[in-house]
């Protein structure tokens, strides 16, 4: 087990799809650790839960080989290499992050952003949007994040309780269930919060404020890191002013070149965060306590789940409010992508202001045909030529940097 969700922790690039099709080749189709129906079941399963759904779904395959010992070494082992590239990429960026020539290659990690952004959504749609109502649930998303800046977290619920009440309960289940599993859920529910409260009581209110913003997000993670980068952006750059709006958008570029969940860039932003306000010793404590409260959770929500993967499978309920959150979460990634499109092709972005009502205008002489034409090229290599997405971002990181010499 460890050498398999090992391999797979080590190349799992390409964002979730790629991770879940690497899984079933490794996990069904190689060795017959799982079978289809299971597969499958697992998958929906993680789909319902907040939390990056791929590291669920592999700390779900180890908990069904070897329990709770096998579910913690395979989630581990999915999120350790990407944790240690992320560390590794914070030291580089925060010595050389403001040399002319890095500059002009993250400009092509940007445009290479938009360009993958935008294709998440087209797929996203393309699987989320099959009835009205969830055109109509999307379009009121996207208003509520965009012109109203209403908190993600929200729109989730408003969602999900739309799912739910709009849903037939279904016959009840008669099969017996299993005792819950109190004493696990109780431990790592102990295990995630006790170290963030010992933050609070400490004299370390940064990292306090981290893990707590971390944890909450832990929460609302439904439909993938995408959904929630535009609410961590305006928490991280806005309220508590932890870095810059360019430096989120260099943390999420970086994020897309390692491997494991992308929900990673957390742990980037915590220690790029940390190490501006104190130094490294403080960068590193933060991006430990960002891990920690990104990713416990996620053993948590599986391993209190997992036990009742069959009764919960195909309830109409839990399938209606994962609908009505895929739908919304398909306009809060519009929002996202309108918001890194604006930033990486402008200089300069002002804000219209109209009653509740608040939209970001770009200046028309601030456009940079540099990043424009970067973006050119991510999209023909990555839509058109349908070349990969590690690829696309190598590429378009030496194409700035050579551009720094025209």
């Amino acid at each position: 087990m460890a050498s398999v969700f090992g391999r797979i922790g080590l190349l799992s690039f390409g964002g979730p799809a790629a991770q879940i099709a690497l899984m079933h080749r490794e996990l069904v189709e190689t060795r017959p650790w799982l079978d289809e129906r299971t597969y499958l079941r697992a998958l929906s399963l993680c789909m319902l839960l907040p939390g990056p759904e791929a590291m669920q779904l592999a700390t779900y395959a180890g908990w069904r080989l070897r329990g709770v010992t096998g579910g913690l070494l395979a989630g581990a082992l999915f999120v350790l290499p990407g944790a240690l590239v992320i560390a590794a990429l914070v030291a580089v960026y925060v010595q050389v992050g403001s040399v002319p020539l890095v500059q002009a290659g993250f400009l092509g990690i940007k445009a290479a952003v938009i360009v993958i952004v935008v294709e998440a959504l087209r797929k996203l749609a393309a699987r989320a949007l099959k009835t009205p109502s969830a055109w109509i649930i999307a379009g009121l998303a996207f208003i509520a994040i965009f012109a109203l800046s209403l908190p993600f977290p929200l729109i989730v619920l408003a969602a999900a309780l739309w799912g739910v009440f709009r849903t037939a309960a279904g016959a009840p289940d008669e099969t017996a269930l299993p005792p819950p599993p109190y004493r696990i859920a109780a431990t790592l529910l102990v295990l995630w919060l006790g170290p963030l409260l010992l933050l609070e009581l400490s004299d370390a209110p940064l990292l306090a404020d981290i893990g707590w913003f971390m944890t909450k997000l832990a929460v609302v993670t439904f439909g993938g890191a995408y959904a929630v980068l535009a609410y961590m952006t305006q928490t991280v750059v806005d309220q508590y002013h932890w870095i810059t709006t360019t430096q989120m958008i260099d943390a999420l570029g970086l994020a897309e070149t390692t491997p494991g969940p992308l929900i990673l860039v957390t742990q980037f932003v915590a220690m790029l965060s940390a190490y501006l306000a104190g130094g490294a010793g403080l960068a590193a404590l933060a991006g430990l306590v960002a891990l920690w409260a990104t990713f416990v959770p996620c053993f948590l929500w599986i391993f209190t789940a997992a036990p009742y993967l069959d009764h919960i499978a195909g309830r109409p309920r839990p399938a209606a409010a994962l609908a009505a959150i895929t739908a919304a979460v398909v306009g809060v990634i519009l929002n996202l992508s309108l918001w890194f499109t604006l930033h990486v092709l402008f200089t300069d972005i002002s804000i219209l202001h109209a009653g509740p009502v608040s939209l970001p205008v770009p200046r028309p002489s601030s456009l940079d045909p540099q990043a424009l034409a970067l973006a050119a090229l991510a999209a023909l290599w990555l839509i058109l030529l349908r070349r990969g997405m590690g690829e696309t971002i190598l590429l378009l990181a030496l194409a700035g940097a050579g551009s720094h010499f025209i």
